[in-house]
């Protein structure tokens, strides 16, 4: 990196950054600007991006639509608090989040990220058993592979050894990890457990289709079907955590379509503002939601996020789910796992890979290993390209807007690092 901004070399010794060790971590690059599915670094280099900040710049960056939303709504009310005060960008949000999602999920509870989505949702769970008058209902079933945040609840229902949290394991409240069921035989092995754990558990909670940050791990839609019918039989309760898959990603608008399931509670965040603010949803059924209906204070849902339902967010969102109508999205997902397909099967034969992948905008290269993950990161950043490997895996989850020269360009740069060596070995 050529010389450092000021603003770079006089803030860098205070800032704490995440996932990071802080002695050893790469120095982050200096950005000046976005534009489209491009990042353009303080010194003038531009990227494309790969992986469109964490999935959540869906429509790519600084879209106009978005942007003459944003500037609406900051000149009107940029924000009031939602304690016995709503707003039309919230209610609105709420009406068309509940006409677009399955079923009756249509009570929205609005909060400002994804781990804390997951939180409200996890809450409401057990708050329904006790308002219904049940109690020892407060435990979770998730899965291996699975990741649902970095609050403490959310840390719980992770991958307890593949995930980054299992140094908190001492300080969290246990929960039932279990396998994925696959097939009949994963089912019958899934209905046993259940018959030890249901009677102690407030609900069973999922990333549908893909376990995103656990390492892009894919399952088939009959694996929902088969979690939705066992849930039923022991009358358990069913989240589904959407704040990677939902919005086209999985190439349907909700990975929950492709199934033709619709869970109790759901959780969104990430694409739903396009990547603009910070925002998150916990939609509940009517029935969830009727529970917590009472005379009794004690029965309310007692969370309220300062910046919940934010108005800027809102607008936003609103303006994001006005261009998933209008410039037809869940096509261009289409032709971007096509796309996929075709620029990552080099990778298929190449030394220390053991599997390639796509699920619609979703295009993923595991290696047996990533022996020098730093240096990987390197070697792709050579390549002039944003693109965050971890775990064993190198992937690609690209704005939904992005042309296909750019993709390509994408896949170009990972195989051609791959090819450089074996990345799962040590040199």
């Amino acid at each position: 990196m050529t010389q450092a901004p000021d603003w770079y070399q006089a803030g860098m010794p205070h800032i704490w950054l995440p996932y990071a060790q802080m002695q050893t971590t790469l120095p982050p690059l200096p950005v000046k600007a976005t534009q489209g599915t491009r990042i353009q670094l303080a010194d003038g280099r531009i990227l494309i991006d790969g992986i469109a900040s964490w999935w959540t710049a869906c429509h790519g960056y600084n879209h106009p639509v978005l942007l003459q939303a944003l500037t609406e709504q900051a000149k009107l009310m940029p924000h009031v608090m939602f304690g016995g005060l709503v707003h039309e960008p919230a209610l609105r949000l709420a009406r068309r989040l509940a006409d677009l999602l399955p079923g009756d999920l249509s009570h929205v509870f609005f909060s400002d990220s994804g781990s804390v989505a997951v939180e409200v949702a996890m809450k409401m769970a057990v708050q329904y058993w006790l308002n219904r008058g049940e109690r020892g209902r407060n435990h979770f079933l998730s899965f291996r592979f699975g990741y649902h945040g970095d609050t403490f609840a959310t840390m719980a229902v992770c991958d307890p050894d593949e995930g980054m949290h299992k140094h908190f394991s001492d300080v969290l409240m246990p929960q039932t990890i279990a396998d994925l069921p696959r097939g009949e035989e994963g089912e019958a092995v899934f209905a046993k457990l259940l018959e030890i754990e249901a009677g102690k558990l407030a609900g069973i909670i999922v990333e549908p289709l893909v376990q995103g940050a656990g390492g892009m791990v894919f399952h088939d839609p009959s694996t929902l079907q088969i979690l939705r019918r066992l849930a039923d039989q022991h009358g358990l309760l069913l989240i589904f955590d959407e704040i990677f898959t939902g919005f086209g990603r999985t190439g349907s608008m909700f990975a929950c379509e492709a199934a033709a399931v619709v869970p109790d509670i759901i959780t969104l965040s990430k694409a739903l503002t396009g990547g603009t603010l910070p925002l998150a949803a916990t939609v509940a059924s009517t029935r969830i939601f009727e529970a917590f209906l009472s005379e009794k204070d004690i029965h309310a849902l007692m969370h309220g996020p300062t910046f919940m339902a934010n108005a800027l967010a809102c607008a936003v969102a609103n303006a994001s789910l006005d261009l998933f109508a209008s410039e037809l999205r869940l096509e261009q997902v289409a032709r971007i796992a096509l796309w996929l397909e075709q620029g990552l099967a080099p990778c298929r034969n190449l030394p220390g890979v053991c599997d390639v992948r796509v699920k619609g905008a979703i295009g993923v290269v595991e290696l047996d290993w990533i022996a020098d993950l730093k240096g990987l990161k390197q070697a792709l950043l050579a390549q002039h390209v944003w693109i965050r490997p971890f775990g064993r895996i190198v992937y690609l989850t690209p704005a939904l807007t992005i042309e296909e020269e750019d993709l390509a360009g994408l896949c170009r740069a990972i195989a051609t690092v791959l090819k450089q060596r074996d990345w799962s070995q040590e040199f």
